[in-house]
């Protein structure tokens, strides 16, 4: 298994889609009306890609996971460039903090970071920060299911890919439990040749997760909670002739 996408849910996927991409200089996919796929390569790292699929539902103000993006000395020039593009500046409540806090065009928070030592090897996105009832616990969870390895951050728990490069995944304490509402950005989980799915979610509800079933109609992937609640998708494997 590893860590495939990056999923969000969009009013407009391909106007949305083609604003993060210009932003974080990723290569198109895909490009449809309802769908919009952008890869996001780390030099020495993961390959993630970011897809938006089209959803009526609005926007959370206070998501559970959103996008960390790489600011350090470029700061102020990054949230220059994604106001150009159709950003805008957002006050969450944070006060006086060192990052910027901004939407986007559908607005959606994220965040624009000043410098840190475990930035320097994260790429255009500097983490992925996912609220948590137990940081450690879900650590745990995420490690066994994207194949990431712990490191240090400021934040309670935190993986990244095995090479040392790429975003961290943090895990940070949640303010309050996960509500109904589903999460408008979730990661999605790839299963490799020879896994078994069964025991995958068997291993999934060993560690706390659980199988979820939105009543979206039948569906080629299988749609998990993390054991705080977050939405996550586990996909097929692929076959070999599109691997």
């Amino acid at each position: 298994m590893y860590l495939e996408n990056i999923a969000l849910d969009a009013r407009d996927p391909r106007t949305l889609g083609r604003f993060w991409e210009a932003l974080l200089g990723g290569t198109t996919l895909t490009d449809d009306p309802d769908l919009f796929e952008t890869r996001l390569a780390v030099a020495d790292g993961p390959v993630l890609d970011l897809c938006l699929a089209r959803v009526p539902e609005p926007v959370d103000a206070h998501p559970r996971l959103h996008l960390d993006l790489a600011g350090g000395h470029r700061q102020a020039v990054v949230v220059e460039r994604a106001l150009s593009l159709g950003a805008s500046h957002l006050d969450i409540g944070q006060g006086d903090v060192p990052w910027v806090v901004l939407a986007d065009p559908e607005g959606n928070p994220f965040c624009v970071m000043e410098g840190r030592p475990e930035y320097a090897v994260s790429g255009p996105v500097a983490a992925l920060p996912l609220d948590s009832a137990d940081p450690d616990r879900d650590a745990g969870f995420w490690a066994e299911l994207s194949g990431w390895v712990p490191v240090g951050s400021a934040m309670p728990a935190a993986l990244r890919h095995p090479s040392g490069h790429g975003p961290l995944l943090e895990l940070c304490r949640e303010a309050a439990p996960k509500g109904e509402v589903k999460n408008r950005l979730h990661l999605d989980i790839r299963l490799e040749e020879g896994d078994d799915p069964d025991a995958v979610l068997a291993r999934v509800a060993e560690l706390g997760g659980r199988v979820l079933d939105p009543d979206w109609g039948e569906l080629p992937w299988t749609v998990l909670a993390d054991p705080s609640g977050n939405e996550l998708c586990l996909l097929p494997a692929r076959s070999p002739a599109t691997s």
